[in-house]
Parts: C-alpha cells; sequence; structure tokens
C-alpha cells in the first residue's frame, strides 16, 4: 500500500487545486518549505510571443518568497517582471518497481507556485538576497570571498514571488499493486534516489598552499 500524506481541505485557489491522486497534495506552508529548502533547481514558466516557455534556473526561499535571479538580458527575467509565472521543483526519492509495467512508478516530493514575479528594485535588498543565495550554496561562504561590487549588484536582477499560492505533490512508499499480483514471483520494491555532494575538485588555477575551508569541506559525502 503506498503512503500518503493527507489532504489539506482547501487549496489556496482553484488554480492550484490538485485532483489527479489527490491524496498526495498538500497546501501546508511547513511542507511547501521543507520541499524548496532541499531542492536547488526550479523550472520557470513565463510566456513568449503566446506560448509557454520553461526555463531552469536556481531558485532559493527567503521566509515566505521565492527568490529568482539572473541577467537583465536574460528572456525568462525580462518576461517575468510583472508577470504571472509559474514555478516548479522536484525532489526524486526512488524508483518503484512493481510487479507490472502499468504500477511502475517514482516516490518524489514537488512544489508548485503560482504568482507574479516582482523585480526587487532596492540595490540594498538586491544586496541581503543575492546574499541569500550564497548562503543556500554554501554557509558562510559569502564571508569568505572578495565583496560583491556595486556594478555586479546592478547587472542582477533578483525576482521574488509570494509563496501564498503553492501546493505539493508527496508519492512515498512501496509500489501498489494489484491484489492478485503480489504473488508473481518477481522483485519488487523501491530503489532510493538521493542526491551526494562528492569530494572538492580544486581549481587548476588555484594557489596551491590554499586548502579546502571546513565549510566546504563539510558538505562533501553529505546528501541533499
Amino acid at each position: 500500500m503506498t503512503t500518503e500524506r493527507p489532504t489539506d481541505p482547501q487549496p489556496p485557489s482553484e488554480d492550484l487545486r490538485i485532483r489527479r491522486v489527490a491524496q498526495r497534495a498538500s497546501y501546508d506552508r511547513v511542507i511547501v518549505h521543507e520541499i524548496i529548502d532541499a531542492a536547488l533547481i526550479a523550472h520557470v514558466g513565463t510566456v513568449r510571443d503566446g506560448k509557454p516557455v520553461v526555463i531552469p534556473m536556481l531558485a532559493v526561499r527567503d521566509g515566505d518568497w521565492l527568490l529568482l535571479h539572473g541577467a537583465p538580458a536574460s528572456g525568462t527575467v525580462r518576461r517575468g517582471r510583472g508577470q504571472s509565472v509559474c514555478v516548479e521543483m522536484t525532489l526524486l526519492d526512488g524508483l518503484v518497481l512493481a510487479r507490472s509495467a502499468f504500477h511502475h512508478s517514482l516516490n518524489y516530493r514537488s512544489v508548485v507556485v503560482l504568482g507574479e514575479a516582482e523585480v526587487i528594485a532596492n540595490v540594498d535588498e538586491r544586496a541581503r538576497a543575492l546574499e541569500v543565495f550564497m548562503q543556500r550554496l554554501v554557509p558562510g561562504r559569502g564571508e569568505q570571498l572578495r565583496p560583491t561590487t556595486e556594478a555586479e549588484i546592478k547587472q542582477t536582477v533578483v525576482l521574488r514571488i509570494s509563496l501564498e499560492q503553492a501546493s505539493t505533490k508527496v508519492r512515498t512508499g512501496p509500489p501498489g499493486d494489484e491484489e492478485e499480483d503480489y504473488d508473481f514471483p518477481v522483485w519488487a520494491g523501491v530503489l532510493p534516489v538521493t542526491l551526494s555532494i562528492g569530494q572538492p575538485q580544486p581549481d587548476p588555477r588555484l594557489t596551491p598552499d590554499i586548502e579546502v575551508p571546513d565549510n566546504v569541506r563539510d558538505l562533501a559525502d553529505t546528501t541533499r
């Protein structure tokens, strides 16, 4: 039997209501935050000349906001200014191998956010948002780097999207086979999938006497 999360009574809007396998859905803000905090890559959907375009982007959470950043010339950034966007993030947790091809599946955690992308115009706020990105990638890294220049901040656009309109869908647990198939003589179960961080590989131009800092070394062999 597949383990499911309970469905929340009401989605934040009908646009976000999950109807297909609704027992896997949740609109709980805590679960939304957990999935975003565990992921890094977002797929951002905008409309270009009347057609949908989806682009992968780095995304991080800042309180009740989702942050995206890019160059001013980026098409997604230009289209995203003040436009309603759709952002999706997924974590793959396992390959679910059933006793029939029909019931093979994936264990996953996903979140979808709908909202209007706001440009962070204030330079100080934008600089702080960029620090949030760095802290999410490697905690403490920002303090180790040369200071970001004002020109670099001006050359970067940061968009933020409220997390008020968000839904999640999660599948966990073993395969859900037909009752008559449980005696079929084939292996069934779950192959866990994780994202691991390997050992640091130094830049070929790195000065030889510079050691790997502890905050970077601590990320090696960890799983996200």
